[in-house]
């Protein structure tokens, strides 16, 4: 590994495996400042052929710029500009310069490959941190409240995302001693999965498991279902009693999220009606919670002195479609989309990548992941986190190497 994808892997391990506050000692070094500055520096500067920015001209890029000038369109009619200021130049655009830097950075599917594991240690690290440092109790405290930086349901999603990486690493393994450890890795996830406790986590994992069954090509059928197997095991060995009767409210119709103002349904209803109101704009990126407080049919309550929830979306269509109106949505579905299209197109390449080879199988475990992070991010509120644009990094950058016909695992960087 190189010094540039060394530093792509840094800004993986503190974007989004959070490292710098799972180990606050971190923190002095400026670990996410660090490696994202000197991975752009790297990028920027590097000659080889494989790393050129025009090599990045796919729909995916072309959706992901017109989001985001669709967001700063949307700042002077916010209904609080300096929220979507902030997200704007604070956050969103760092973001999508480390997409061009994550993808730009692979240079064959072995670099991509490199930092999907990147992207597994990230969440096993968290996962393993977060069973050492949380005990669950009785009553409500039977799964876990607020962690670091995320919640209880975003890290559900982050293990769901990262679990289909650790079944590639067991199957795919070059080593032994590689196929054991993505096995541990596995397990700590799904009992890091369990503690979560988060419902839109399990429907995401339940979409997995029937993705590899089905889909994952390659592989006999019964190695295949040795990884949801495993999950199965420990699923069932360590989910409590009230874990199983809180999984089946998902469809129950006296669950709060059906029934209450701030459950989800009424709250997405209240989103769609933000967007149809604002249709063009919306109401600001990072403002749905301003909406809630400002512009529900609730907020009037506030003058009586009746406190009112501003909630957050907890469905990142809903934050976008209310956020930047109806054209922002539909490009974020193109983003979502064409992420899809260019696994697909990494798949096609049949000249390198063969339904058994490596390559082949890390596009059905991207694939997995993509879809595990969509569907848990249905039911949350991550439609700008870096957890999504990572993995859409990685698609991309996967079309890429199979497209440029640099597709070898062999080469060593």
């Amino acid at each position: 590994m190189d010094l540039l994808l060394a530093s792509v892997a840094g800004y993986i391990l503190t974007s989004v495996g959070r490292v710098h506050q799972l180990f606050p000692q971190l923190g002095i070094l400026r670990p996410a400042i660090l490696t994202g500055v000197v991975a752009i520096g790297l990028w920027i500067f590097d000659r080889h052929a494989s790393r050129r920015s025009t090599r990045l001209i796919v729909p995916t890029t072309k959706y992901l710029l017109a989001f985001l000038l669709w967001m700063a369109l949307s700042v002077p009619g916010s209904i609080s500009p300096g929220n979507s200021f902030i997200l704007l130049f604070d956050s969103f655009i760092k973001t999508v310069l480390m997409y061009f830097v994550v993808a730009g950075s692979v240079r064959q599917v072995r670099d991509v490959e490199r930092l999907a594991m990147v992207y597994l240690i990230s969440a096993t690290v968290y996962a393993g941190v977060v069973l050492s440092r949380f005990d669950l109790g009785a009553g409500d405290a039977w799964r876990l409240g607020h962690l670091y930086y995320y919640d209880a349901n975003d890290f559900g999603t982050f293990a769901v995302s990262a679990m289909p990486l650790a079944l590639y690493g067991v199957l795919a393994g070059r080593r032994t001693m590689s196929r054991v450890l993505a096995a541990i890795a596995l397990a700590v996830l799904t009992l890091g999965f369990v503690y979560s406790g988060s419902r839109g986590g399990f429907i995401a994992l339940v979409a997995v498991g029937a993705f590899v069954v089905v889909r994952y090509e390659g592989i006999r059928l019964r190695w295949r279902i040795s990884g949801p197997a495993l999950v199965a095991v420990v699923l069932l060995a360590t989910a409590s009693d009230q874990y199983w009767q809180q999984m089946s409210t998902i469809v129950s119709d006296a669950d709060y999220n059906r029934t209450e103002e701030s459950g989800r349904l009424q709250i997405w209803q209240r989103g769609i009606g933000y967007m149809l109101q604002n249709p063009t704009f919306g109401v600001g990126a990072g403002n749905f919670q301003a909406a809630e407080g400002t512009l529900s049919p609730y907020a009037e309550r506030q003058q009586f002195g009746i406190g009112v929830r501003w909630n957050a979306a907890h469905n990142s269509l809903v934050q976008v479609g209310a956020e930047l109106g109806i054209p922002g949505l539909i490009l974020f579905l193109a983003i979502i989309a064409s992420t899809f299209v260019a696994l697909s197109r990494a798949a096609r390449n049949r000249r390198s990548l063969r339904p058994q080879c490596r390559g082949a199988q890390l596009t059905q475990a991207l694939t997995a992941s993509w879809i595990g992070f969509l569907v848990g991010a249905f039911f949350l509120s991550l439609a700008y986190s870096e957890m999504f644009y990572t993995l859409v990094a990685l698609a991309v950058g996967l079309q890429k190497v199979t497209r440029s016909g640099s597709a070898s695992v062999n080469v060593r960087a």
